[in-house]
């Protein structure tokens, strides 16, 4: 009489997929205030202060706090891990370990990790839906686009683009098209457009200045 089959040592038991890491607590709290400022009583919208001011963890620039700055990148590299182990078949797919070295990339795993955490967040599917159906597929696409045969199972490859880059920023360069965006601005104070106004038209409001034609907070 034989007993039930044995599991061998490859059908170690594992999970079908992998969850979404979780932000570290530095951008918990930037996430926290940012609900504060949109949801929050009078009073701790203004505890917050100037909301402008708000770190945004879809735009990493806005993350000036060192801290905050480091825990972002933690959580950011460990979606990335994450999405070419859950979302990756194809080698063309994956995101380079040398992501960090391409702001491009920087800036979009960004928006698609925050896009990721509200899905996750939402009481229905729909979120999720979109998810899977835009913003992968056009974060992959992109990525494919820019990338090329760049930095594929090999070392970081120079910035292609670096010299055109470092022409556009050349003195001349920068002379030259100051030259033409002054023409441009003389040319519309002699000839102003139709029903443009003529001046700003600012009011102060609660302690702030604010544009009346466009409702801008000035500083």
């Amino acid at each position: 009489m034989t007993g039930p089959p044995q599991p061998t040592a490859e059908a170690k038991p594992r999970t079908l997929v992998e969850p979404f890491p979780s932000p570290g607590r530095r951008v918990e709290h930037a996430y926290r205030e940012l609900d504060v400022a949109l949801y929050g009583s009078d009073e701790e919208k203004k505890a917050l202060g100037n909301p402008r001011l708000l770190a945004r963890p879809w735009d990493p620039p806005t993350c000036v706090d060192p801290q905050l700055r480091a825990d972002l990148w933690h959580w950011l590299d460990r979606v990335v891990i994450w999405l070419n182990h859950e979302y990756v078949w194809d080698v063309t797919g994956m995101i380079p370990g040398c992501w960090p070295r391409h702001p491009h990339l920087v800036h979009e795993i960004a928006v698609l990790t925050d896009l990721r955490r509200r899905a996750g967040l939402a009481l229905t599917g729909d979120a999720m839906e979109e998810w899977h159906r835009y913003a992968v597929p056009a974060f992959t696409e992109r990525t494919r686009q820019r990338m090329k045969a760049h930095c594929e199972d090999k070392e970081h490859q120079p910035w292609p683009a670096h010299g055109r880059h470092a022409r556009y920023r050349a003195e001349d360069a920068a002379t030259e098209r100051a030259r033409i965006f002054t023409g441009d601005v003389a040319a519309l104070a002699k000839h102003p457009v139709s029903g443009t106004p003529s001046g700003l038209h600012l009011q102060l409001v609660d302690g702030v200045t604010v544009d009346l034609d466009t409702g801008e907070v000035r500083d």
